[in-house]
């Protein structure tokens, strides 16, 4: 009797310095708000699209100086490729520990196109805003004097949800930590990632390289949305992805639409019937075999995608959708499936630009999302079937003079470098219980535990490279407008994930 009294005694006393651990995170984080987001605008004030090499290595001394400060060791990680983006690692040695995490974000973006966003938002000038801009949300000052941030504004900013919000929640959550006093369990490493919005490179490379230093028990990623909800959300894994460029072919030069308009071919609708071939009105992929080598979920994977709130009846009030694709499924449903997105099409132009001419090519950027049991590159190959099958001539290059005489339809297909694969970690391993149990003891709602995310991460390389377990701790808002325009990510999200992270840093 004395012994099972000592047990909860023991349990009892663990949990309630691991609440006191949490709630010291978050008193810090209410009080130290103001210094925080003024050293993430100067963060999100740097450009940060990967193929532009002098701003992408302002981000990368900026982050490694944020660690710094701290008093964390730091090394910036070469690939074997000069001139590529470095990662920033760093590290914190406990002594005892008998557990070692990384932690894992991205502080590259997405491309912008400024005429797109609101004109009273800038991509790269990070501004408070009250709400949303689809909202009608207005521009507000930073508060001075110590006054108090609403939980409820949004930060507008290329990258301020998708991932420097990741890079922000870390760093931070170990220094609430520290700062507040409480004593790390586990050795904490960190990894920032300059490459993943275009393929993640050259990731393969550093992993490699820097094998030894990069071993760990867990790879905890933040990234991503939390559930449209609103609840906090893990992923336990996510899909693949490779891009591919496409181009078709019309006459050399542009034509006169009515001296040609019933005899030259036009590539605009050359691109259109090749488009429309490669899926149903179900959205379904028509591309043969590109189902065949999908791995099904599990019973207890479908278990916990049935446990998840539905969204879709939400989704299409938000949106504005009347029958989503799919064919009947739900939104988490379609996540077992990979996916063939049209990211854009260009051919000539439209509305006050457009002209009466026949245009010489029409180019689009396809999307290719893997799901566990894909593999992209015989996805790519599925594809340029198709593309023969509906009668054109492939090449990888542009055609001759010679070629352009002898086939009726040509085309161009270009896989874009760095594609990976889908990675999914088991929800019932014992380190995926353990994380479970740290985040649900940050927070006093609902937990949801997604299975697969739709989006793509590099997680694939990790498990192949350093045979690593992998989870994603969901981030921000789901309204975000990652990789479009006017993105931006609500404040309390910051601060749940701080919370939640800090958890993990001291989870046993």
């Amino acid at each position: 009797m004395k012994q099972f009294l000592f047990v909860i005694f023991l349990f009892t006393s663990h949990t309630n310095t691991a609440q006191t651990s949490i709630e010291k995170v978050k008193k810090y984080c209410s009080i130290h708000e103001g210094e925080m987001l003024k050293e993430y605008f100067s963060l999100l004030s740097l450009p940060n699209h990967a193929l532009d090499k002098v701003n992408i290595n302002k981000n990368t001394l900026f982050i490694e100086s944020m660690l710094k400060k701290r008093g964390i060791q730091t090394k910036l990680l070469e690939s074997n490729t000069k001139g590529t983006p470095k990662a920033v690692y760093g590290e914190v040695v406990v002594p005892g520990a008998t557990l070692t995490i990384i932690f894992y974000a991205h502080y590259d973006g997405q491309p912008v196109s400024p005429e797109k966003w609101n004109p009273a938002v800038k991509p790269y000038q990070p501004i408070l805003l009250d709400k949303s801009i689809e909202q009608s949300g207005k521009a507000i000052a930073f508060p001075a004097n110590g006054k108090p941030f609403d939980p409820e504004w949004r930060i507008s900013c290329r990258s301020s949800s998708d991932d420097k919000a990741g890079v922000m929640t870390i760093i931070n959550a170990y220094d609430a930590l520290t700062k507040s006093g409480v004593k790390l369990k586990n050795n904490i490493k960190f990894f920032f990632e300059g490459e993943e919005e275009i393929g993640s490179l050259h990731l393969a490379e550093i992993l490699d390289k820097h094998n030894d230093l990069l071993k760990a028990d867990l790879w905890l990623i933040a990234d991503g949305p939390v559930h449209q909800s609103g609840l906090p959300m893990i992923d336990f894994g996510v899909r693949g992805d490779v891009n591919v460029d496409l181009t078709v072919y019309g006459p050399k030069r542009p034509l006169h639409s009515g001296h040609y308009g019933n005899w030259a071919p036009n590539p605009c609708l050359l691109m259109s019937r090749l488009l429309a071939s490669m899926k149903d009105e179900d959205g379904m992929v028509k591309i043969k075999g590109y189902y065949d080598d999908i791995i099904k979920f599990t019973t207890s994977e479908k278990n916990a995608f049935n446990a998840i709130p539905t969204v879709d009846a939400q989704m299409k009030k938000e949106l504005g959708i009347n029958k989503p694709d799919g064919g009947g499924k739900t939104l988490f449903e379609t996540f077992e499936w990979p996916s063939l997105n049209i990211n854009g099409i260009k051919c000539a132009d439209v509305e006050n630009h457009a002209s009466n001419v026949i245009t010489t090519e029409s180019k689009a950027a396809l999307d290719l999302r893997q799901v566990l049991g894909t593999d992209y590159l015989k996805q790519v190959e599925l594809l340029k079937k198709h593309v023969i099958e509906q009668g054109f001539f492939l090449l990888d290059r542009d055609p001759t003079d010679e070629e352009r005489l002898q086939y009726p339809k040509i085309a161009k297909l270009k896989m874009v470098k760095g594609g990976y694969n889908a990675q999914r970690t088991p929800l019932d391993l014992p380190i995926s219980q353990q994380v479970i149990e740290a985040v649900k003891s940050a927070t006093n709602k609902q937990l949801i535990l997604e299975p697969t995310s739709g989006g793509s991460l590099p997680l694939y390389l990790f498990e192949k490279h350093l045979n690593a377990k992998v989870i994603n701790l969901c981030l921000v808002n789901h309204d975000n407008n990652q990789h479009s325009e006017n993105e931006n990510v609500r404040l309390q999200n910051l601060w749940d994930s701080i919370a939640q992270l800090s958890a993990i840093m001291i989870m046993d």
